[in-house]
């Protein structure tokens, strides 16, 4: 292949997937599995039934899955309010600097719906969008969020057209125009973190890249050089300004990078950038048995892009504190937990913890880990007492839950169980946890029923 786009559209076309590491495949099912679990916690979120409000139902249509506000919708639009219920409580799972599950697991399975696709080519559809993801982001030195894009938007929108094209079957050619239409689908900002705005990114590109395949699959055509163009899409993204378009250098194909990356598991729904400070933080505050009349000030050392997605400071609604490192320590020392019950308005407005985000500094370092997330390669956490004592945590590298530090199948069904129950009868719950711990075994998704 002579070119990014066309290497790109003849791996996903030609991709097979008896081929895939089991531990790959295994992240895919945990992707599935996790994404499902937050998708029906979300499901009644506000934003989720404001999202609704502009998607037309199609009742009585067999080719029109069931989203989980409970409603029939045509594929692009159930994909689109499924990604919005995914991902408005950020607890869903992390990887490549975004949000891979959240937009690929809505698409897949509106659209293998649509097509009466098996589990297994669900399956796979998520590792061609993933990979792609994956090798495109590594021939870019810079970190998205830093030039104010949100990776799981723009680069989820192409891994989402790359998804629904594996699962049309579409050949390289048609392939090929659904990532140049897709390219030119990808937006969101890091500046509406916080906001339901950012969950409509999630829903929006979910929508997008069944839009983008199905387009190519009848003829709608693109650049095919939008991808590496100058003034296509990886320069234009670009926060470096100097990415490396040579074909040679995007090894698509050649290295599974979901075996090296994965998914890392959220235990908190609040932004990743906060997990190994709350993990060490509640080490911390039980450890130490420490009260908050007792506490002067909490010091978080993280990185400086970290920073930036952390953007307000003195958060005075459940939306905003996700986006806080101030409140997730207020929260982990008082609470000893940051769960759904404490990213609400009246518990981040409780006099309480508005007083205990004074005493937070937080600090920036510009190191960087090197990986796939724009993280510091640990974070620091120490807390001084009134009384001139300091507690100090080790640094933290891996968060709990994360793939270096994986959870169990139990811890993961304990956290699925906990999301579906909100929507769920626990008995079903349990039954739907385990079709989608086996979903591989599905032979029409059409069977797979999310209410």
């Amino acid at each position: 292949m002579d070119s990014v786009t066309r290497k790109a559209a003849d791996f996903v076309a030609r991709f097979d997937g008896a081929g895939a590491p089991a531990r790959a495949r295994h992240a895919a099912r945990i992707g599935f599995v996790d994404c499902v679990g937050v998708m029906l916690a979300g499901a009644g979120e506000p934003a989720v039934r404001l999202a609704a409000t502009i998607a037309s139902p199609v009742p009585g249509s067999n080719e029109a899955p069931v989203a989980v506000d409970g409603q029939s919708y045509g594929a692009a639009e159930a994909a689109f309010v499924n990604g919005v219920a995914a991902h408005v409580l950020d607890f869903d799972d992390v990887a490549l600097a975004g949000h891979p599950s959240t937009v690929l697991v809505p698409a897949i399975l509106a659209e293998a719906h649509a097509l009466s696709a098996s589990g297994e080519a669900a399956i796979d559809a998520y590792l061609v969008g993933y990979e792609l993801w994956a090798h495109l982001a590594e021939l870019e030195p810079g970190h998205l969020h830093d030039r104010g894009f949100h990776p799981t938007a723009v680069m989820g929108t192409l891994a989402c057209a790359a998804a629904a094209a594996r699962l049309r079957r579409l050949g390289p050619e048609e392939t090929a125009h659904a990532l140049a239409i897709a390219a030119s689908l990808a937006a969101g900002l890091v500046a509406n973190f916080g906001s339901m705005t950012k969950s409509l990114h999630a829903g929006r590109t979910a929508q997008s890249g069944i839009q983008a395949a199905r387009l190519a699959s009848v003829g709608y055509t693109g650049s095919l050089d939008a991808l590496e163009h100058r003034t296509g899409f990886l320069r234009a993204f670009s926060p470096s300004g100097a990415p490396d378009l040579d074909p040679a250098a995007f090894r698509i194909g050649e290295e599974w990078l979901v075996e090296r990356f994965g998914v890392n598991i959220k235990r908190y729904p609040t932004c990743y950038a906060t997990h190994r400070a709350i993990d060490a933080m509640i080490d911390l505050a039980s450890e130490h048995d420490l009260a908050s009349e007792a506490v002067e000030t909490i010091h978080v050392h993280t990185g400086a892009t970290q920073r930036l997605m952390l953007r307000n400071t003195r958060p005075r609604t459940g939306l905003e504190a996700k986006f806080s490192m101030e409140f997730a320590m207020a929260s982990a020392l008082l609470a000893r937990r940051v769960g759904l019950a404490e990213l609400t308005d009246g518990f981040v407005g409780r006099p309480d913890i508005q007083a205990m985000l004074e005493r937070v500094d937080v600090t920036a370092s510009e190191e960087s880990a090197g990986t796939d997330m724009p993280m510091a390669p640990h974070d620091l956490v120490w807390v001084t007492l009134k009384d001139g004592t300091v507690h100090r945590h080790a640094p933290v590298e891996h968060a709990r839950g994360s793939w270096q530090r994986q959870l169990e199948r139990e811890e993961l069904e304990a956290k699925f169980r906990d999301c579906a129950e909100i929507r769920l009868p626990p008995e079903r719950a349990a039954r739907l946890f385990a079709t989608l711990w086996d979903i591989e075994a599905i032979g029409d998704l059409r069977d797979l029923t999310l209410n």
